[in-house]
């Protein structure tokens, strides 16, 4: 089936929602539908446009079968509520001309990703005007978060998004999401049960591994060998709430059998060098290459989670899967009842959001206990092999997608279902789900006029 998706973020972008959004698109792509990708060029999540892509004309390109149009957007070098929000507009408006040729190709499903809403109005639109279906995939509740975490303030500006969303949820054929708690969410917001899939975010288990020989950037970063690494690997934005990690290093700053390594871009990163800066207890390294992903997760003796208190729910963290399937014990900030906390609770620790002193004293505890590191680790990997392989959760959306159109799964041989991993040997298939960040086999790109 012709299945197109609009975005705003999409590979080659190594974080957030740019990664799914691509593996999504090449999967579906490897199980012989034909996929189409309005999306802009990467800029997250250095909020810069990358080298060799521009801000402000059109492009096409096709990366691994997948056909892609890049359409113009502004960037805002220091994003704010009012400047995130001209952003997203940004692009809407000037994505509309390259979503508008796709009713020519006459899709069988359109699927927007949220974030961003914005796009939702035109992926409704073209939907009804292509007789397709429509599909919403949530990766951020961005309305409510915009307003819970203070990025918007206006309590009218609130009502009037809230009230938009709200229609805008009911009007989609589907509406898939990534947690047990964002689908409870989006029901609250008027969408029926039987219109909801549970789509969660998935990591590739024969990518990231645990790792038994010395690591690399142990040396790289001049680690001293009997250190303990706390890592934290990913975005560094408003809602991770990192100055708690900042305060934590801060209070263990004496003892020298502990390294924290910050590794990522965003929009918070030089405040947190800032806080750091006179702390040798400390790296800071970018955002690292996929090749070197399960090096950089394996550095960790401990990874940290951190999130602020009032964005529970609202946003499922992605960099989990990796945390879980690199056998890593993982430190999670979540309040009870989340799902968060109930993901960790059982494979990890758990401290409450924004309590420095909670954090440091989960660290020393894992410090001085490498039984209970490897064995909450282990717990970890499992979870991943059994519940966030791509074969399976892209499977499912496979099997999903072809129901809409009324194909039977017994009419045809998934190629997903020869590929789920064995997770008893740890064999996996041939097919394994591509790294969309990874090593591109073609990208031809064609300048529009």
């Amino acid at each position: 089936m012709r299945i197109l998706i609009y975005g705003l973020n999409y590979a080659p972008e190594l974080t957030g929602t740019g990664k799914y959004t691509a593996e999504m698109a090449e999967t579906l792509q490897q199980h012989g539908h034909e996929v189409h990708v309005v999306c802009a060029p990467p800029y997250y999540p250095e909020w810069k446009i990358a080298k060799d892509y521009s801000a402000w004309r059109n492009a096409c390109e096709t990366r691994n079968h997948v056909r892609i149009w890049r359409a113009p957007l502004w960037v805002p070098a220091h994003p704010s509520g009012l400047k995130r929000m001209i952003h997203l507009a940004s692009f809407a408006a000037a994505s509309l001309p390259a979503l508008l040729k796709q009713a020519w190709w006459r899709p069988d499903v359109v699927m927007t990703i949220a974030p961003t809403m914005l796009n939702a109005p035109a992926a409704l639109m073209l939907a009804r005007m292509t007789g397709a279906h429509s599909w919403l995939h949530i990766q951020d509740f961005e309305v409510d978060a915009a307003f819970e975490l203070g990025l918007l303030k206006s309590e009218r500006a609130g009502r009037i998004a809230r009230f938009m969303e709200r229609v805008l949820l009911r009007r989609f054929d589907m509406v898939s999401t990534i947690s047990d708690k964002m689908i409870e969410r989006a029901m609250t917001k008027g969408v029926s049960s039987s219109r909801i899939f549970r789509l969660p975010n998935w990591v590739d288990i024969s990518a990231i591994y645990p790792m038994q020989r010395p690591n690399k950037f142990r040396d790289e970063l001049a680690i001293p060998e009997h250190a303990k690494v706390v890592l934290y690997a990913g975005n560094m934005g408003s809602k991770q709430g990192l100055e708690v990690l900042a305060g934590a290093a801060q209070a263990l700053a004496k003892r020298d059998d502990i390294t924290f390594v910050f590794c990522g871009n965003g929009a918070t990163k030089v405040d947190l060098e800032k806080c750091c800066e006179s702390l040798s207890n400390c790296r800071f390294i970018a955002l690292q290459p996929v090749e070197r992903l399960n090096e950089l997760l394996n550095l960790a003796d401990i990874h940290v989670l951190p999130q602020r208190g009032d964005a529970a729910d609202l946003v499922m963290p992605s960099k989990l899967t990796g945390m879980f399937a690199s056998g890593r014990v993982v430190i999670a900030m979540a309040r009870p009842g989340t799902e968060l906390y109930n993901v960790v609770s059982t494979r990890g620790v758990v401290v409450p959001p924004e309590n420095v002193d909670a954090l440091a004293a989960a660290i020393e505890e894992l410090v001085a206990n490498p039984e209970q590191r490897a064995a909450l680790g282990a717990e970890g990997r499992v979870f991943a092999e059994l519940h966030l392989s791509p074969a399976w959760v892209l499977g499912r959306l496979d099997d999903k997608l072809r129901a809409l159109r009324g194909d039977r799964a017994g009419d045809r041989v998934g190629a997903h279902a020869v590929e789920r991993m064995d997770v008893k040997t740890g064999n996996s298939g041939a097919a394994a789900t591509p790294k969309a960040s990874a090593a591109v086999t073609m990208v031809e790109i064609e300048k529009i006029d």
